[in-house]
């Protein structure tokens, strides 16, 4: 898998690239783990922007993704890799024993017709779920739990993986991809492998276009707007942002700290991300 590069017989292809899903199964999503995803534009129940630069996306499918991986010590077989519009990574569709088909997070390396299966005996391959207990030292793991039996909710992102660096007591220290080091009980749970579609993150969209039906609205320079839209705003010629950056609504914009002084998890961490 890589990039697909174009000759520029347009503006709009010029310096473009997408990824190459020739490696990807064509086919529909699964229909009964599928719904309509509905457009909410960063509105919220009231009709007003609460998210800015958002609307005027494509029609998307919501796939529903197990991030639980309850089924201990059964074993499924991968039938399809899918792309998902809704995330960076893509989508393995695992089918089960029973007939159950379920969706997840697709790891480096995994093919059509691979075993897949959660539990404490699993093997150590790509795409197996484990506690954090019976991983070894310095592997690399995705799809975190930070509860033990809530599923995950941390490294899920197309390329990134994280390491774990040791164990005390009842905690695994593992290094996340921010470079943060942090306990995690040794119950959680993290299936083993780096998440794959790694290139995502070199794409050049080209123009203005992809990004509108991906649903990005346009993000405008707050030293280009009105003084009364924005505190950058205004001024003779390129004034720029002066000393003190804001946001929209005033607050510092640059450098000052936003962690919660008394957050829950502060114990938990035992190194900073740079």
């Amino acid at each position: 898998m890589g990039l697909k590069m174009y000759k520029p017989i347009t503006p709009g292809l010029r310096s473009s690239s997408s990824l190459d899903n020739s490696h990807l199964t064509r086919k529909r999503p699964e229909r009964r783990l599928r719904s309509i995803l509905a457009k909410r534009s960063g509105r919220n129940t009231t009709g007003h922007v609460t998210v800015r630069h958002q609307g005027a996306r494509q029609k998307r499918y919501y796939r529903e993704v197990d991030w639980k991986r309850e089924d201990k010590d059964i074993f499924g077989k991968v039938e399809a890799i899918e792309y998902d519009p809704n995330r960076s990574a893509n989508l393995a569709l695992v089918k089960y024993p029973d007939g159950y088909k379920k969706y997840i997070v697709a790891p480096e390396g995994l093919i059509v017709g691979q075993m897949v299966g959660a539990g404490e005996t699993a093997p150590l391959v790509p795409g197996n779920v484990l506690p954090l207990t019976n991983i070894p030292v310095g592997s690399a793991i995705h799809n975190l739990e930070i509860v033990p039996g809530k599923g995950g909710q941390m490294v899920r992102s197309a390329g990134t993986s994280a390491v774990i660096m040791g164990f005390e007591e009842a905690y695994a220290l593992v290094k996340l991809p921010s470079g943060e080091i942090r306990r995690f009980k040794n119950a959680c749970r993290a299936t083993l492998g780096q998440v794959g579609n790694a290139e995502w993150k070199n794409v050049n969209f080209g123009k203005a276009g992809r990004r509108r039906r991906m649903g990005i609205r346009p993000t405008v320079r707050g030293t280009a707007q009105n003084p009364r839209s924005h505190p950058h705003g205004g001024g003779e010629g390129r004034s720029g942002e002066g000393m003190h950056p804001k946001t929209p609504w005033g607050k510092s914009a640059r450098g000052n700290r936003t962690r919660l002084k008394m957050k829950y998890s502060h114990k938990l961490i035992v190194q900073r991300r740079k």
